[in-house]
This record gives C-alpha cells, structure tokens and sequence, in this order.
C-alpha cells in the first residue's frame, strides 16, 4: 500500500531533524467504505515533537505496524518515512527481544527474561535498518534523536555510516543496576550501541548513574559525573530528563463543560459511592494492578470499606497480547475480580468495575475527573505519565494519589501517598489514609503537585533535551571521523 501524499521517494527526502522510534506517530484506520487512512497516535513523545518536526520541516523514522510496505509520506508537515518488518521481525525483533528480553530485564525482572541468540539476531538486522534508513535522511551536520530500548544499537551504528551527526538517545523505561543488566549476554554490545550517541537521557538521576558505573565497569571507559570520555575524543553525557505530559492540554480538557459533565454522569452510573478509586494501566506485569485489587479486596474483607461507600475502576487497556506473560495475567486479574465481586458485589453494584479496553482521552479525563483516589502502583516504571494526567485534571485541586516509591513519577510528585507496592498491610493503608484524607490535606498536596506538572511539561523535557544536545560541540562529533 502506498500512502504518499507528497510523494517523495526515500532517497530524496532530507531532514535536519530526525526522529527515530520503533514506531511511527500515526496509526491506521479503516474507514467504514473500507478505505484505510491514518490518525496521530495519542501520547505524549507525539505531542511534544510533532512541532518541532513541523516547524524544522523534519522527519519521524518508524515501523507502522504491520508487515505490507509504505512509500514515505507526509502528514500535517511532518514527513512520515516507515521502516518495514516482516513476520519473523515482529515475533523475534519486537514481540521477542524487545519484550520478552529487554522489557523484563529492564523492569527488575518482575518475569523472568528469555535469552534466544535467534532474537538477538533479529534485534542487531532491524536495528542496522532503522540505522541506515536514518543515515539516508539526515542532512549533512543535522540532529538525530533515537527513542527507546527497541532501537539501542542504532547509535553507534548511525555514527559508524554519518559521523557528522549530532545524536541523541532517550530510554523512556527505566535502565536497571549492574546486578540486573549483566545478565544480558549481549550487555557489552547494547553498552556500546548507545555509546554512539552524544546525549544519553534516561528518566532518573538513579538510571543515569547505573549506565555510567556499567560503562566504566565492563567498557572500561574514563567516567567523571556524567560525562565518559571515548578512546576516539569524544564526550558522551548521560543525563536524567524526566518525561511529561501535554499537561495544558490535559487541563484544558477537564475543563470543558462535556468531560465535567460525564464525569458526573460516571458516578452517577456506579451508585454515586463516597469513594471512587480509580486505575489506569496497560495490561502489564509491571503494573502491579493484581497487587492492588487484592489489597482493595482485603479492606472488603476486613469492614474497612464496603460496596456501599466504595468502589474501584480499574482499566486495563489490552497490551502486547500474542505473548503468554500477558495472557496469563488477563486470566489471573479477570479471576481476582469475579472472585472479589462474587464475594462482596450486589446486584447492579460490584465491587470492582473492570474494563478491559481502551479509552480516548475525553474519557479519560472524565474518569480522572469522577475519581477521588487515583491508584499508581507498578513494580517498576520509567515514569509513568497516568499520574500526571490524574494531577492535570484535578483542576479543583481535591483528590488524591496514591503513588507506588518504584515509579520514576515519585522523584517529582513528592507530595503523593508514597507505596511499596510489594508491602500488601502497607499497601491497604495507604489506600484507606488516602480516602480519609482532610480536604485541606487533599488541596495542599494536589497544589503543589500540580505545580510541577504544568511547569515541567512535555514542551519542557523536549527543548531541555534538544537544547543540550545542540550544545554538542561541533568538533566533538567530527572527533570520530578520523
């Protein structure tokens, strides 16, 4: 299929600002004539650089699912170049590798990680193609900003093709300690593909400094601060840029009479309880979304809340589904709440509403809007944006979030309900502490939080990020010419 509608070949299209992630900002969607077209993904990384690109004319390099091939194309002057996958890249590159290698290791092997040498294979040719495919668009001297664990290798492999370049990388999920990573038998390959780059980001201070200590570790590389010094004379920074959200965006759209409105009709339709507690994750092992909805089933149990004041929201958009960890997660969750429901439910008033599904981000905010306790509680995230979107929309500066201590968002959002999401009686009262909470208590701690969201917003992390790595000096990255 070919969807060019500036129909500019590969080969001629130039940019001085290059975006490359695993996957491309645009999904697509088949119209009911059957026509096929494509929408902008939600999330934040498209928000904050879709103006950027827009305004620098630039391009964004990514997979755009699916295995048929696309020609380049553009899209709200942005021009999209896809890379393309076929079957055996997408089980053993994306599905393989990336997330049943990468992800787990990367997550405190909360799964345990799987090492096939046929994946890694898979991972070393797709990363060599999103190289070349970039090396082919960027101008002379130009920016190149690589995202995510998917693409690690491509760095170096992008220095060794352009090393007039200035490249970026940013790892959006968190980098483990050295105790975790060694375990990789390819740890000494991905340390030097990211090498390549002249700006590593990571979400935490904590990630920056397990990359640098492994560096100087098993590379052998000179290490002061965040800097490593290269054989070659280059400097290498590694630096924390915590990731965030469209927050105006998100605020302005808690404001509109239509989201208030469903907010209210929300509660409306779960019995209009004292409590509303609310949940929003991807289907993930990481999550800690069974932790939780055990614990919310004990505080049942115990008397400490009823079906009557209280009620639990849980979403849990489908993830990553053809892999078996997920699958034996929805079965294990779908089992805690029949369970749990069975147990304490009523007719036309269950314990736990859970939806498995995915929302647009008007219901979202109304969901934000109708809850009293937002409930963050993974095993390990690199930040997680859920909670800041929860503190956007709390436009009335009431609410309350309860905030697992191992989400990278903890760093920043203090003045949360901080959790061990693995301590269950620890875990339960917070839970109640929480809903119990003083308004006042409630205003001060939503205040502040909400403080930092809308200063430190996406537009932030994206010009903070772009704005150092334009401060590379230009003779560093032509140190590596020879």
């Amino acid at each position: 299929m070919t969807t060019a509608s500036s129909g500019q070949p590969a080969d001629d299209l130039q940019a001085d600002l290059v975006i490359v992630a695993n996957r491309l900002p645009v999904d697509r969607v088949t119209e009911p004539d059957g026509a096929q077209s494509w929408r902008t993904s939600p999330g934040g990384l498209v928000t904050a650089l879709e103006p950027v690109l827009r305004a620098s004319g630039g391009a964004w390099i990514g997979w755009a699912g699916g295995t048929d091939h696309i020609e380049p194309f553009e899209r709200d002057g942005v021009h999209l170049v896809p890379v393309q996958l076929d079957d055996q890249e997408i089980e053993e590159f994306y599905e393989g590798f990336s997330n049943a290698t990468l992800w787990p290791l990367y997550h405190d092997v909360v799964a345990p990680p799987q090492f096939h040498r046929e994946w890694w294979d898979s991972y070393v040719r797709v990363n060599r193609r999103f190289a070349e495919r970039a090396a082919q668009v960027a101008t002379e001297g130009s920016t190149v900003w690589v995202q995510d664990y998917q693409l690690q290798l491509v760095p170096q492999m992008l220095r060794e093709l352009r090393p007039d370049l200035r490249i970026g990388f940013y790892l959006h999920i968190p980098f483990p300690p050295t105790e975790l990573f060694v375990q990789l038998p390819w740890r000494r390959q991905i340390l030097e593909g990211l090498l390549g780059a002249d700006l590593i980001g990571f979400q935490t201070p904590g990630g920056a400094a397990n990359f640098v200590r492994l560096v100087r570790q098993r590379v052998g590389h000179r290490t002061k601060s965040s800097s490593i010094y290269l054989p070659d004379g280059r400097v290498v920074r590694a630096r924390s840029f915590p990731i965030s959200i469209d927050a105006a965006g998100f605020e302005e759209l808690a404001r509109t009479p239509g989201v208030e409105e469903r907010a209210k009709e929300i509660r409306e339709a779960l019995g209009s309880p004292e409590h509303v507690f609310l949940g929003i994750d991807r289907l993930d092992y990481t999550k800690g979304i069974y932790a939780r909805l055990r614990a919310f089933g004990e505080l049942l149990r115990d008397g400490d809340l009823t079906v009557e004041d209280a009620v639990f929201v849980q979403v849990a958009t489908p993830s990553r589904e053809r892999v078996e960890e997920y699958r034996r997660l929805r079965d294990e969750i779908d089992m805690l709440v029949g369970r749990i429901n069975g147990v304490y439910g009523e007719i036309g008033n269950p314990a736990i509403s859970y939806l498995h599904s995915s929302y647009p981000r008007e219901e979202m905010a109304a969901l934000y809007r109708a809850a009293d306790v937002m409930v963050v509680t993974p095993y390990r995230d690199g930040m997680n944006l859920v909670a800041k979107e929860y503190v956007a929309c709390r436009v009335e500066e009431d609410g309350a979030l309860v905030l697992s201590e191992f989400a990278g968002a903890a760093h920043e959002l203090r003045q949360a309900w901080l959790v061990n999401p693995h301590d269950m009686n620890g875990l339960k009262s917070v839970l109640l502490a929480a809903s119990r909470a003083t308004a006042r208590d409630q205003t001060r701690r939503m205040r502040a939080m909400r403080r930092q969201v809308m200063e430190h917003d996406v537009k932030h992390w994206a010009d903070t990020f772009l704005g150092q790595l334009s401060a590379v000096p230009v003779e560093e990255t032509a140190a590596s010419r020879g």
